[in-house]
């Protein structure tokens, strides 16, 4: 069960489609094609100043020559009028803040030979950026105290011993219970730790010490204490499921207090609310859910006392507290079906009062001082940008992708909505082909999300429109494991992989062809991460489909015990193998019965990937060769779960097109497809 991975995806071969006349005033629409992978902007982390007069945040582009990403930090008035571009170096420059005095605009970058990401202040007078920390671990995390004078940072501690970057690497030790992390490799027993950087004497001190990690520190108004996230119920926070909410005063030699006491998950982000005497925060589903986690929005008295659950009758995931300057309510994020909305609640208990409206996804949130609000929002046909967010209205403030969209011609998404066999109600979206013509049946894609604990919805997918440039109309269905739905439908699959999705994506894929708009000859199906896993078990089950693509999958589930990074799920969830024998051979019935596998199936995968190791790709590739149905295996070097080289990106995509192109498109010359 893997955690959702955004990726940045490339683009593929675009369908050749019959564009209307251009006029001098009006340039012809055109779909969209492969090279737009290098012109579309990713827009990030919106921060409003204290003053309220400008939004801070990061723009990633992508450079085909040097085949890499760069992030930038910009800046866009308040009034929409003025928009500029703060830094332009080679690296990336992230996370920007504001100081509480409003003089200076901070990022992280590893800029000039920083030794990890290092803390650089733009004064707002003008100049350059300084860089104000050379910490020998980089920061991770970080937050401005009250005082504009010091930051709490969260950095991983460094082992001194390490040598796996020298030319004469040592063995690598280990004696952890989670011993290994995608993004991270093997894992030793450092930690990373919370501490409070003084910026006249660029100097940091420790504040909690030990073998726990610290995360999510915020500051109390009157900048005494710090509030921090940490799992230190057990012995060994790696066997457990259960961070609970600390604070502790900013000086060195102070104690943490534990503020919370659920038996499951309690996180940040955090927020303290104007007055000192309330922390927000997340309290999450019980400890076994861990891959189906739903957060609920809480609050705990500062000083220690019981918690409260604020939004006990919204089964809805939740994110992104922020007090109002008055203190007597909450905004926050919450996911709902196929969309995600900012919403309100009284500190004191009531009714949950949705702010945003519409099929649209808010996916980021900021509140200055003065009662404004910005926003990351966007559709199915805008991607990522920046808004205010004004009584419910949203007014766009950034444009970074106004040039490009202008060009495109975007493909019509529609909810939809069918019922499984055994009369589970099931959500999904239809995206039609560009320039789609009623009463033609079209190829289908059953495109797949991962988790399983996320969901397909009104956001922007270069993947769907790309699809639906080449002809096929895609089908995205948000199965039993999805959120939005609430908790009961996303653990619904507990200990059951492979079934109920199933069940929910054939129904699916049933609708398609009821409704006309599916050929039930041509029927494709592909994901990634948890798409890939039940793309396997999909084809595993039925031979309808006649092309398949599984990305970052796996099948033999019992072989990746120990080989991925999910050790506690598989021991709370399922059981060790030793005891649960027969349950890990029935979640593996993929490869056990690949001799019911008729289905051309391409798999791709990262060699470096520690979230679902390149070895289920593998295994299903070498079932499906022993057998003679038409396979192939991609395998991309130095890559983990997420692809980061943009070629990479646009040649996986190329690849999927190519691949259900062969096979869903026989007897054609493909003419009217536009190769890159």
């Amino acid at each position: 069960m893997k955690p959702l991975i955004r990726l940045l995806v490339s683009t593929f071969a675009l369908a050749f489609l019959v564009a209307p006349v251009a006029t001098a005033q009006t340039p012809a629409k055109r779909p969209i094609r492969t090279g737009d992978l290098y012109r579309l902007k990713v827009v990030q982390s919106p921060e409003l100043s204290p003053d309220g007069q400008w939004v801070a945040y990061t723009v990633t582009t992508t450079d085909s020559a040097k085949d890499k990403t760069n992030t930038d930090v910009w800046m866009t008035s308040w009034d929409g009028t003025q928009s500029i571009q703060l830094t332009s170096s080679p690296d990336a420059e992230t996370t920007p803040r504001w100081s509480p005095d409003g003089k200076y605009l901070s990022f992280l970058s590893s800029r000039e030979g920083g030794k990890g990401s290092q803390l650089w202040l733009l004064d707002r007078r003008g100049g350059e950026a300084k860089r104000v920390s050379e910490l020998k671990g980089g920061i991770d995390e970080y937050s401005w105290a009250p005082d504009s004078k010091r930051i709490a940072i969260v950095m991983h501690d460094v082992d001194d011993a390490d040598t796996s970057k020298t030319a004469t690497p040592k063995p690598i030790v280990l004696d952890r219970y989670h011993f290994k992390d995608d993004d991270n490799g093997y894992l030793d027993s450092t930690r990373s730790h919370l501490y409070v950087f003084d910026l006249a004497a660029k100097k940091a001190a420790l504040l909690a010490p030990g073998k726990f990690d610290e995360s999510n520190p915020t500051w109390s108004p009157d900048g005494k204490s710090i509030a921090f996230q940490s799992d230190r119920a057990s012995a060994d926070a790696d066997r457990a499921n259960n961070p609970d909410i600390y604070v502790i005063e900013a000086r060195e030699g102070a104690q943490p207090r534990q503020l919370t006491t659920f038996g499951g998950p309690d996180t940040g982000p955090l927020a303290w609310s104007p007055d000192g005497q309330l922390i927000a925060y997340m309290r999450g589903s019980e400890a076994k859910f861990f891959a189906y986690n739903q957060d609920r929005l809480a609050v705990v008295p500062a000083a220690g006392g019981e918690s409260r659950v604020l939004t006990p009758s919204l089964d809805r995931p939740v994110a992104s507290p922020h007090f109002t300057a008055d203190g007597k309510s909450i905004v926050f994020l919450f996911v709902d079906d196929r969309v995600e909305y900012v919403a309100q609640v009284a500190v004191g208990g009531g009714a949950v009062q949705p702010i945003t409206s519409g099929r649209r996804v808010v996916s980021a949130l900021s509140l200055s001082k003065d009662g404004k609000t910005a926003v990351l929002a966007g559709t199915t046909v805008q991607p990522w940008e920046v808004y205010a967010l004004e009584n419910g209205t949203l007014r766009q403030l950034s444009h970074q992708n106004d040039e490009i969209l202008a060009e495109l011609t975007l493909a019509t998404t529609e909810d939809v909505q069918f019922k499984a066999k055994d009369g589970t109600d099931v959500h999904g979206l239809l995206i039609k082909p560009v320039g789609y013509v009623a009463g033609t049946k079209y190829p289908l894609l059953l495109r797949i999300h991962g988790g399983p604990n996320s969901q397909d919805q009104h956001s922007f997918s270069l993947e769907r429109e790309l699809f639906a440039a080449n002809g096929y109309a895609v089908l995205n269905v948000n199965y039993r494991g999805s959120n939005g739905r609430g908790e009961a439908y996303q653990q619904a699959i507990f200990a059951d992989w492979g079934n109920k999705e199933v069940v929910d994506l054939l129904a699916g894929v049933d609708w398609a062809i009821a409704s006309g708009v599916a050929d039930a000859n041509r029927l494709g199906i592909g994901g990634w991460s948890y798409g890939g896993i039940l793309t396997d078990y999909t084809t595993a089950t039925t031979t309808r489909f006649k092309a398949a693509v599984s990305g970052a999958g796996s099948a033999l589930q019992s072989s990746l015990y120990g080989v991925d990074e999910y050790i506690y799920q598989y021991d709370t969830e399922l059981g060790p193998p030793w005891k649960s024998q027969d349950l890990y051979i029935k979640l593996s019935y993929p490869f056990y019965h690949a001799d019911r596998i008729t289905t051309p199936t391409l798999y791709l995968g990262g060699d470096k990937d520690f979230n679902v190791p390149l070895v289920g790709g593998e295994q299903m590739y070498q079932a499906l060769r022993s057998l003679n149905v038409p396979t192939q295996l991609v395998i991309y070097p130095e890559q983990h779960h997420a692809l980061t080289r943009p070629s990479f990106n646009y040649d996986r995509l190329n690849r999927y097109v190519a691949w259900y192109d062969k096979y869903l498109k026989p007897g054609t010359t493909q003419a009217g497809t536009i190769r890159p």
